[in-house]
């Protein structure tokens, strides 16, 4: 039975704005060489995207119609949330080996998503 995993990836976002066109260009075939081993070992993409810049974020606080909304990211940190993958898969450690891929010389953090039963 397959599990679905959220592939989180941190990233220091002045990096990424200060990088040059082939730094960004070499970063996006990383990505594009991480979607085609997940099909060529048989796992299943779900879903995922790139975040815009954390300095975009809105931050909300309270209830329901009770709402404080600020600016900025959650966290005051350098490193920021800057994309996720979903992946569905059976081989959880061969879905490690590839996330390698993305890791280079940081790291990427993969957490098993809750299934709810009747959801």
């Amino acid at each position: 039975m397959s599990t679905e995993y959220a592939i989180l990836l941190p990233g220091d976002e002045s990096k990424w704005s200060s990088a040059t066109p082939e730094d960004q260009a070499a970063m996006y075939a990383k990505h594009n060489q991480f979607m085609q081993l997940l099909a060529e070992r048989g796992h299943t993409m779900a879903g995922g995207a790139e975040l815009t810049p954390s300095k975009s974020a809105q931050v909300v606080r309270g209830s329901l119609d009770t709402v404080t909304v600020t600016d900025g990211p959650y966290a005051e940190t350098v490193e920021q949330l800057t994309g996720f993958y979903l992946v569905s898969t059976e081989n959880l450690d061969d879905l490690l080996n590839v996330c390698g891929i993305l890791a280079g010389d940081g790291a990427v953090e993969v957490r098993a998503t809750v299934v709810h039963e009747g959801m």
